[in-house]
């Protein structure tokens, strides 16, 4: 259970410093990596060196699409890598999961509270409709990324999502 306890202490961390900068220090990453990995290759209830790598791995490679979208930043990919060294690779799946919902819930409450909400549906609907328009004239996808209705401190989003998914686990 403290094993958890370290990751939430460490997300919580992530979260401050991105609401407060935009920014996840390079030296937290590090840190939790260097947690996530010694306490799974040295407990004798861990995953395993080699299940932290590939929770590392997984979790870099699902939201690496959105940070060369430019439509994340790469603490936020480095934190959600973070989370898989801790979890695993079976586990961010479902983390990553809920951190989508978590930020798209977290966007939208955004988009009311600051009065964006109709140009961030705007932006959907201009994604949407170009990606429809590119697949019926059976062309390459290209998704370009409208500007940003506002700046989301995502670490928020994946810091609910996992803490989302450690309770559905224990239920």
């Amino acid at each position: 259970m403290w094993f958890l306890l370290i990751l939430v202490a460490l997300l919580c961390c992530a979260v401050f410093f991105d609401v407060r900068s935009h920014r996840i220090p390079n030296w937290l990453v590090a840190a939790g990596l260097v947690c996530g990995f010694s306490l799974n290759s040295l407990l004798s209830a861990g995953l395993g060196f080699i299940s932290a790598l590939q929770g590392l791995g997984l979790g870099i490679l699902l939201l690496l699409p959105l940070y060369l979208l430019r439509a994340m930043g790469a603490g936020d990919v480095k934190l959600m890598g973070m989370v898989g060294a801790f979890l695993g690779p079976k586990a961010i799946v479902g983390v990553t999961l809920l951190t989508f919902i978590a930020g798209g819930v977290l966007a939208l409450l955004m988009a009311l509270r600051t009065g964006q909400l109709k140009y961030m549906l705007g932006n959907v609907r201009m994604v949407i409709q170009g990606a429809a328009m590119q697949a019926a004239l059976r062309q390459k996808p290209d998704i370009e990324v409208p500007q940003s209705a506002g700046k989301l401190p995502y670490a928020v989003a994946i810091a609910a999502g996992t803490f989302l998914f450690l309770v559905w686990q224990r239920m």
